[in-house]
């Protein structure tokens, strides 16, 4: 059904209803920065979803949406497709990453130690009125008091680089050795659209850019038996890792880099007659920012994706891959918006005739019932 001009007409007032939600009031507008320095996890996940490494654009996208995550990472994704794409990177050295935070649930002791770095899992969930007076000098006088702290430490903040938990297990012979059967091709997800069943390059791309909520809630399904993994993290890390891309001459070029969360979870695989070993398999995540539920969750369906079969979502590619696109999802849902009135008015007359015909076989079914109830009195006389 083509548009009216009276359609784009409501709609441009229906969007600019929408923006009269987000500026009424006398508070002062969010300006991206502030989402950009104060709302880091929201920016990381929108970035990580539009499989878009921008946190200015994507603080835009989040002041644009209302702070609505997947619109946000829809909005950006839209952006994405309007960049031309000149380079591909190297592969990310994140041995060499510069550490923030790194911790292993299946070791007590790492080289190099556990390193809590920035992070909420030690806090009661508490509600903290107190954000609710805070002003830009006691958020000031704050953070002059946290920066004092850290002074302690001689400038030495964070630790730098050390080996993963990963390696040193396949150093001991203690992983899984390579199944040499495995599609290790490299396939660009944007460009190609994906083929089951799907090689791991193309199954990790689709859920690093998946929603968060949708990647937890079905990680959550298969380590209660719904995927058959249930992991312990060998290993975790948030930090920052350099990109290079090749130039023309055919020279590596360092562009910055970028902040990224790596999961590697540790799982057993049962043993079979012809292989009685019980080798630790890996289940990888790897996404943009600080998100670390949403890693460890990749890492879970990532190793039930490669568990043969599809007896559980989590273990099939096609399912779990297919739909765990939020901005997708979420388009497929909201499709249900869209004046469908042809259809529902066909719908409704083959209802009102389906129960018309009803009606008139009842009718019929209750004349025979009530000529043969007379038949028999008859028959009684």
């Amino acid at each position: 059904m083509t548009p009216s001009i009276d359609d784009h007409e409501a709609a441009k007032e229906a969007l600019r209803l929408s923006e009269r939600e987000r500026i009424q009031g006398s508070s002062d507008s969010i300006s991206t920065y502030q989402l950009q320095t104060q709302m880091g996890a929201l920016v990381d996940r929108v970035m990580g979803e539009a499989g878009l490494y921008a946190p200015e654009h994507a603080s835009i996208a989040i002041k644009q949406a209302h702070g609505d995550a997947v619109e946000a990472a829809e909005i950006l994704r839209a952006y994405r497709q309007s960049i031309a794409s000149k380079y591909v990177s190297e592969i990310l050295d994140t041995e060499g990453m510069e550490i923030r935070r790194r911790i292993s649930s299946a070791f007590r002791e790492i080289p190099g130690g556990q390193i809590l770095g920035p992070t909420q899992d030690y806090t009661q969930r508490l509600l903290q009125d107190t954000l609710a007076r805070e002003t830009q000098e006691s958020a000031d006088d704050y953070a002059n008091e946290i920066e004092e702290s850290f002074s302690e430490l001689n400038g030495e903040k964070f630790p730098k680089q050390y080996s993963t938990v990963a390696n040193l297990l396949k150093e001991q012979g203690l992983m899984a050795p390579v199944n040499e059967d495995e599609d290790r091709s490299v396939v660009n997800v944007l460009k190609e659209p994906i083929q089951f069943p799907a090689p791991r390059s193309a199954a990790l791309q689709t859920l690093a850019r998946s929603d968060t909520g949708g990647v937890m809630a079905l990680a959550y399904g298969a380590m209660r038996g719904q995927g058959g993994d249930h992991p312990t993290i060998g290993e975790l890390r948030v930090g920052y890792v350099g990109l290079k891309v090749k130039d023309a001459r055919g020279r590596y070029r360092s562009i910055g880099r970028i902040k990224v969360t790596e999961s590697a979870n540790i799982s057993k695989i049962k043993t079979r007659k012809k292989d009685p070993v019980p080798y630790m398999s890996l289940g990888y995540g790897l996404c943009f920012g600080q998100n670390e539920t949403k890693a460890i969750c990749m890492g879970i369906i990532d190793r039930s994706n490669r568990i043969p079969g599809d007896a559980a979502p989590a273990i099939s590619q096609e399912f779990s891959l297919y739909h765990l696109d939020g901005p997708d999802s979420k388009g497929f849902v909201n499709s249900l918006k869209i004046p469908a009135y042809v259809e529902m008015t066909s719908e409704l007359q083959d209802l009102r005739a389906a129960m018309k015909r009803s009606e008139l076989e009842k009718q019929k079914r209750e004349a025979k019932r009530q000529q043969r109830t007379e038949a028999k009195e008859r028959d009684l006389v």
